[in-house]
């Protein structure tokens, strides 16, 4: 089973079936079949759960480079989703290297938790306003992830 990106950020992962005792009779257990559960942003594993899904999309794609123009634009990008929810192709479209901008924010996401609030406080910093919660900013970075990904190249 693939992870599942919705609309709402969630994620739905497969979860492996706990092993089952064997039932004193000799027998073999009875096989107990995957299943699937639904992180939001915020919840534990979120962030983990977003980076897999994002390497689900393109298995062939090596490891992430951060530039530092790809960073700032990160940042902008962020920000300006932030301030503006409803605008993320706009948000997007102003992105001068869009794929410079992706590979920073999957950096971030490779770093977990720690990483996705360092980002958030760098975004407060260099573009101003309140910082973002670490949910938040990783709800954010899905986002545009999803909507640079499925633009053509």
């Amino acid at each position: 089973m693939d992870i599942i990106r919705h609309d709402d950020g969630s994620l739905t992962i497969p979860v492996a079936p706990a092993p089952q005792p064997e039932n004193g009779t000799g027998d073999a257990p009875p096989v107990a079949q995957p299943s699937s559960s639904t992180l939001r942003p915020g919840e534990g594993g979120y962030i983990e759960a977003l980076a897999a899904w994002d390497a689900q999309q393109h298995p062939d794609r090596g490891a992430s480079v951060s530039t530092a123009s790809g960073r700032e634009e990160a940042m902008s990008v962020v920000h300006a989703v932030a301030e503006d929810p409803k605008h993320v192709a706009d948000a997007v479209d102003a992105l001068d290297d869009a794929n410079a901008s992706a590979e920073a924010l999957r950096h971030v996401l490779v770093g977990g938790n720690p990483s996705v609030q360092a980002f958030a406080s760098e975004v407060a910093e260099a573009e101003g306003g309140d910082e973002l919660a670490p949910h938040t900013a990783t709800k954010i970075i899905g986002q545009v992830l999803a909507e640079i990904d499925a633009r053509p190249e």
